[in-house]
């Protein structure tokens, strides 16, 4: 049994790297935008490499964990709460835990303090409120794109410019699932994914962010901690190892930036983080 099991996994990763193969020749041959998507239709790569990422017999998977495909339906059974300013979540097993990004806020915490002194309460509160709307309003948009449920519309020309910048991006990305809220008992944190998928021919954790003007690289660290989070939650939850962390960042004007890191080398800094929190805090 445990050879024949070894077999099937081999040819889904076999299988996995053909399709993505056969994707990129079709993109490589100079043919024309119709053909490309007549071909492509009739494959329906995303769909079938999305089908081999996330079957999984099961009889090889352990009691305890859930197939990667029914994360989304995860969140179903969460609670989330706000205490004091900070948000929460409560698992199906009755325990509660704090947010990512609360926790993951202590590496920026420093920094937001000192830039909300210096351009005072009245204006931080404003570019703030106008960049979360942005944020979600663009998230929004870039989910309901992967979903490939409804046609995308724009409230004004600047979504539309931003949009188009990430467009290609979103092309290269196999969603599995989309904000999905998980946990992790070993990390004791909980929260919700923008997306886990296929980037390239990895399993990933894709964060979508906005910002009003390009990022320098150093800026993505906060990032790549959160990611690690819900990177440890996916393996913890479903026996899937991610090996890609995916920050996609749509830039006012028509930009896009993408950072990517191992989430191997941010597990320890985020644990270190998660214990500085429990010792400020108690949770």
């Amino acid at each position: 049994m445990l050879v024949e099991l070894e077999t099937v996994l081999k040819r889904m990763q076999d299988l996995k790297r053909f399709y993505l193969r056969l994707v990129r020749h079709i993109q490589a041959q100079m043919l024309t935008k119709d053909i490309m998507v007549q071909i492509l239709r009739q494959l329906q790569p995303k769909e079938l490499l999305k089908n081999i990422w996330t079957y999984s017999p099961k009889e090889s998977r352990m009691d305890n964990v859930i197939a990667i495909n029914d994360l989304e339906q995860l969140q179903e059974t969460m609670t989330r709460v706000q205490e004091n300013g900070k948000r929460f979540y409560q698992t199906p097993e009755g325990q509660k835990y704090p947010s990512v990004t609360t926790v993951t806020g202590l590496l920026t915490r420093d920094h937001i303090k000192l830039w909300r002194e210096r351009v005072g309460e009245e204006v931080a509160n404003k570019i703030s409120t106008s960049a979360a709307k942005r944020g979600t309003r663009m998230h929004s948009l870039f989910e309901q794109y992967l979903r490939a449920e409804e046609p995308v519309f724009f409230d004004n020309i600047m979504e539309s410019s931003m949009f188009e910048a990430v467009q290609p991006v979103l092309d290269d990305i196999i969603p599995i699932a989309l904000e999905a809220g998980m946990y992790s008992n070993s990390l004791q944190m909980a929260g919700q994914v923008d997306c886990v998928g296929v980037w390239g021919d990895e399993l990933a954790i894709i964060d979508f962010k906005t910002s009003a003007k390009y990022k320098e690289e150093y800026m993505a660290d906060p990032w790549f901690h959160q990611m690690t989070a819900y990177a440890i939650m996916v393996e913890e939850l479903t026996g899937e190892v991610v090996d890609r962390i995916v920050a996609v960042v749509g830039v006012d004007g028509g930009g896009c930036q993408v950072f990517e890191a191992d989430p191997r080398e941010y597990v320890d800094k985020l644990y270190s983080l998660r214990n500085q929190y429990r010792n400020l805090h108690g949770v």
